[in-house]
């Protein structure tokens, strides 16, 4: 007997965008009166935020993809949130028929060995977060329609006097805001540290703030050494507050599933520029709520900054753009398109009442 209406395995090691929308999504289940597991590794950042979650059962577990297939047991459906996830949703089905259901956030296709196609092939759904993403899947294995459930806006909260004292260190500044990962092969910071010094002189009011930590820090903070006008802030836990300081975001990825990062931007009214690669596109509407730029173009990039910095009539335009296409990201939303795709596969799931 199940007793669980779903498990949610995800393995990943730290806490970046994919494991936002888990938590999102977990506890949207939560209100809908779901019973739920949550495989997850041991200390990582979900199981702290999921753990008073109600009729959720937090099964930590190590390295082991064996400890995580045994971690799976007793759900009626099994959803796999990252890679090493998916193939234990593919052997809980060999073990127990239980159905599993694949999100694919990344925009690179899964490996091609024969095992993981297996493993694909036999998903209930697979979930897409953009088109980029879709269609990436389409030309992995012929025949293989991903639905597309974009991710969700946080709503994050901003604490006024926060935001003040973060505005007080940069009086007159025009502040332009990056937050993510500092990871140069898929956020492509580099190239807006390069963007920075090509106007460090002529615009000195300008300043790039870089609100994130990660494995090329080291790297880029060497880049922006001497630089006046780029600040890094390292981690941190204030992410609305410091969206509630930045005029503009700027996001410079070189792959990108979606960037969901950019959600939490338009919903704090932020113009926005951005790479025009992976699923970008299908969040930022060039002209109307931002601009898109070639990838790896620090002059695309310093150009289209200053395009809205100089003109306060268009910033104004596309914050209220901004401000409206946030709307069509709400967990709200995400949950209900979950449901629907759950319930094609398992109907009547989550009405029954168990517990964990």
């Amino acid at each position: 007997m199940a007793l669980f209406d779903v498990c949610h395995v995800n393995l990943a090691k730290g806490f970046r965008g994919g494991e936002r929308q888990t938590e999102l999504l977990v506890k949207g289940l939560a209100e809908h009166g779901f019973v739920q597991a949550v495989v997850l590794r041991s200390g990582a950042g979900l199981e702290r935020r999921l753990a008073e979650v109600p009729k959720v059962g937090i099964r930590p577990v190590g390295s082991s993809l064996l400890h995580a297939l045994r971690a799976s047991r007793g759900a009626r459906l099994l959803h796999a949130h990252e890679g090493r996830a998916v193939h234990v949703g593919y052997l809980r089905k060999l073990l127990s028929r239980t159905p599993y259901v694949v999100t694919r956030r990344v925009n690179h296709p899964p490996g091609s060995d024969w095992f993981t196609r297996r493993v694909y092939r036999n998903a209930d759904a697979i979930i897409g977060l953009s088109q980029a993403v879709r269609r990436t899947l389409a030309a992995y294995q012929h025949g293989m329609d991903a639905r597309i459930i974009p991710s969700a806006l946080s709503r994050l909260r901003r604490d006024p006097d926060n935001v003040r004292r973060l505005r007080a260190r940069y009086p007159g500044k025009f502040v332009v805001g990056h937050i993510g990962a500092l990871d140069q092969a898929t956020k492509g910071q580099l190239f807006l540290i390069q963007a920075a010094r090509a106007i460090e002189v002529s615009h000195p009011d300008i300043h790039f703030l870089f609100v994130g930590e990660g494995r090329d820090e080291a790297l880029l903070r060497g880049e922006a050494e001497k630089l006046r006008n780029v600040s890094f802030i390292g981690f941190s836990d204030h992410v609305g507050d410091w969206l509630s300081t930045f005029d503009l975001f700027a996001f410079p990825s070189l792959q990108e599933g979606l960037g969901s990062i950019l959600l939490d931007a338009l919903d704090f009214a932020l113009p926005v520029v951005a790479s025009d690669v992976g699923g970008i596109p299908d969040v930022i509407s060039h002209g109307e709520n931002g601009l898109l730029v070639p990838p790896a173009n620090p002059a695309a990039l310093k150009n289209a900054i200053l395009a809205l910095y100089s003109d306060n009539g268009r910033r104004n335009a596309m914050s209220r753009a901004a401000s409206e296409a946030a709307g069509h990201y709400t967990a709200e939303r995400m949950v209900d398109a979950y449901l629907e795709v759950y319930r094609s596969i398992v109907p009547g799931l989550g009405t029954s009442k168990k517990r964990p």
